[in-house]
C-alpha cells in the first residue's frame, strides 16, 4: 500500500514517432510517462471529518472510532487510519453500509495539505432477521435469527438465534451485547443458552442450559482476549440401550460453574486457504466455583503457513490439551475430557476414534497432542486465474497424535514424555479441498491409517470433512 501508479500531470508526451497516416485518418500514439509515488512522502493532514447518515447512533461512540484520523501526518497514514476507522465503525454493529470518501479540504479554515474525509453510513433497521445455513464440527445447520441492533444508540444489540443441525444438534441463544468506547475495543455479552448434542461415538447425549457473561477486548490490533463466566445445568443421558456401563454411570444432572480465559491472534491472509501467516489460540478453564463439577483445563492451537512457490502452500499445525481434577469431591465428566480423531483432526480415524474405548464407546483421556503437515496446491487442470478452479485445492497430508491419562503432579518430566510418545498414531493421504464461501471448507480425502492401537476405530479410504477449523 506504500506506492501507487499515477500519471504526472502537465508532462509532455515524450514519443511522438508513432504517427500513422491512412486515407482520411490521422492518429497519434502517445507513451504516457508513469512513475511510482511514495505515499509517505506526500504531506497530508485531516482538517475535517464528516459523518453522513446518522439517525439513532450517538455522536460520542462514533467520534471515538474516528478520532485517530486527526493524527495522520502523510497520505499513507490517512489511508490506513481511514480504513481502521471504517473497521471500528463496522464492529459497532450499527451500520449496514459504510462508504469512505477522501477529498481536498475546502473553506476558510482549509490548510495547504489539508484533506476532508467523509463517512457515508446507512444504519440498520430497528428489527432485522433471517434464515441462513452454517457449517461446523462436520455437520450443517439451519440458523434462524432475529436482531434488534443499536437499541440505545451506542451499539447495544439484542439477538435471538435458534439452530438445528444435521446430526440432531440444536442450539438456542438469547444475548445482549454492549460495546464500549476505548482503544482496546471492549465489549460485554450476556447470554442465556440451551444446547443439545448427541455423541454416538461415545454413546451419550448432552443437554446444557447455561448463563454466560463474556468480556472481550483487544490488547493489540489482532490480539483478542475474552474473559468468561459460565454457569451450566448439564444433563447427560444414554444414547441407546447398547451404551457401555462406563458411560451409563455418568448419566444424570450436574451443576458446573466455570471461569474461562481465551486468547487468539490470527495473522493469516485468509481463513479458508491461507498462503502466509500464523494462528495462535489458547484456552484455559477453571471449573468448580460452585456445583459438583471441578477441573482445570488448558488447550492450545498453533498454525503456520509458508508459501513455497506460487499457489503452493505448506501448512504445519499443532494442538494439545490437558485436563485435571481439582478435588476428590468434584468430578470430571465424560463431556469434559479430551478427544482426537476424525476428519477435522487426525484424519483416517473415526470421530473420537483414538484412545480408550468401552464397548465401542470412546471414553476420552485427560491429555492429548496432535500435529498436521499439509501441502496445498492448485488443481493441475484448473481454469484461468479467478475462475471456478480457484475454489479447489489438492491436498496432501500427514497427521500424528496421541492421547494418555497422566498426572502432572505425580509424574516426572520423563514419564510424561514417554506416555505421550508411546504408541503414536500416524495417518497420511491425499484429496481435494473445496472453499465454501468464506465460512467453511469441505475436504474429500483418501486416508491411509499407518500406525494405530488395536482399540482405535480407524477409517481407511474415502473420508469427508466439513468445518471451519481443521488440524
Amino acid at each position: 500500500m506504500g506506492t501507487v501508479h499515477a500519471k504526472i500531470p502537465g508532462e509532455t508526451p515524450q514519443n511522438l514517432n508513432g504517427i500513422q497516416k491512412e486515407t482520411h485518418i490521422k492518429e497519434q500514439s502517445y507513451e504516457t510517462n508513469v512513475k511510482d509515488v511514495d505515499l509517505q512522502q506526500i504531506q497530508a493532514r485531516v482538517d475535517k471529518i464528516n459523518i453522513d447518515g446518522l439517525c439513532r447512533t450517538k455522536n460520542d461512540i462514533v467520534e471515538d472510532c474516528i478520532r485517530d484520523l486527526f493524527n495522520a501526518k502523510d497520505f499513507q497514514q490517512v489511508l490506513l487510519k481511514a480504513h481502521k476507522a471504517r473497521v471500528n465503525l463496522d464492529e459497532l454493529g450499527c451500520f449496514k453500509n459504510i462508504g469512505v470518501y477522501i477529498d481536498t479540504s475546502k473553506g476558510a479554515n482549509a490548510t495547504n495539505d489539508g484533506l476532508e474525509v467523509t463517512f457515508d453510513v446507512k444504519e440498520h433497521k430497528r428489527l432485522t432477521g433471517g434464515i441462513s445455513t452454517q457449517v461446523g464440527n462436520n455437520e450443517g445447520s439451519v440458523l434462524i435469527g432475529l436482531r434488534t441492533p443499536n437499541i440505545l444508540g451506542r451499539g447495544e444489540k439484542v439477538q435471538i438465534e435458534y439452530s438445528r443441525g444435521s446430526k440432531r444438534t440444536s442450539n438456542f441463544n438469547l444475548s445482549f451485547i454492549k460495546p464500549f468506547s476505548g482503544k482496546n475495543r471492549p465489549s460485554l455479552r450476556t447470554s442465556i443458552l440451551q444446547a443439545h448434542s448427541e455423541w454416538p461415538n461415545s454413546g451419550y447425549k448432552q443437554l446444557d442450559r447455561s448463563l454466560q457473561l463474556d468480556f472481550g477486548f483487544y490488547s493489540a490490533t489482532l490480539l483478542k482476549h475474552n474473559l468468561q463466566w459460565e454457569g451450566t445445568i448439564r444433563d447427560l443421558s444414554t444414547l441407546s440401550r447398547t451404551t457401555s456401563f462406563e458411560v451409563r454411570e455418568q448419566s444424570g444432572s450436574a451443576l458446573k460453574s466455570a471461569i474461562r480465559y481465551m486468547m487468539s491472534v490470527d495473522l493469516r491472509d485468509d481463513v479458508i486457504f491461507p498462503n502466509t501467516g500464523s494462528l495462535i489460540q489458547v484456552t484455559s478453564e477453571l471449573a468448580g466455583l460452585g456445583g459438583n463439577i471441578g477441573f482445570f483445563k488448558n488447550e492450545v492451537l498453533l498454525q503456520d503457513n509458508y508459501s513455497l512457490f506460487e499457489d503452493i502452500v505448506f501448512q504445519a499445525s499443532l494442538m494439545a490439551g490437558y485436563v485435571s481434577a481439582i478435588s476428590k469431591e468434584k468430578k470430571v465428566t465424560i463431556a469434559d475430557r479430551c478427544y482426537i480423531g476424525g476428519p477435522l483432526s487426525i484424519r483416517g480415524f473415526e470421530m473420537r476414534g483414538i484412545g480408550p474405548h468401552s464397548d465401542s464407546d470412546s471414553l476420552g483421556s485427560n491429555a492429548f497432542w496432535a500435529a498436521g503437515f499439509h501441502l496445498f496446491t492448485p488443481l493441475p487442470f484448473r481454469p484461468g486465474q479467478g475462475g471456478f478452479g480457484e475454489l479447489f485445492r489438492t491436498h496432501l497430508f500427514l497427521n500424528a497424535g496421541n492421547v494418555g491419562d497422566l498426572s502432572l503432579e505425580k509424574a516426572s518430566k520423563g514419564d510424561i514424555v514417554e506416555i505421550l510418545k508411546t504408541n503414536v498414531r500416524i495417518s497420511y493421504g491425499l484429496g481435494i479441498a473445496l472453499r465454501l464461501g468464506n465460512v467453511a471448507r469441505l475436504e474429500v480425502n483418501y486416508c491411509f491409517p499407518y500406525k494405530f492401537d488395536k482399540a482405535d476405530q480407524t477409517h481407511p479410504g474415502v473420508q469427508f470433512g466439513i468445518g471451519v477449523q481443521f488440524l
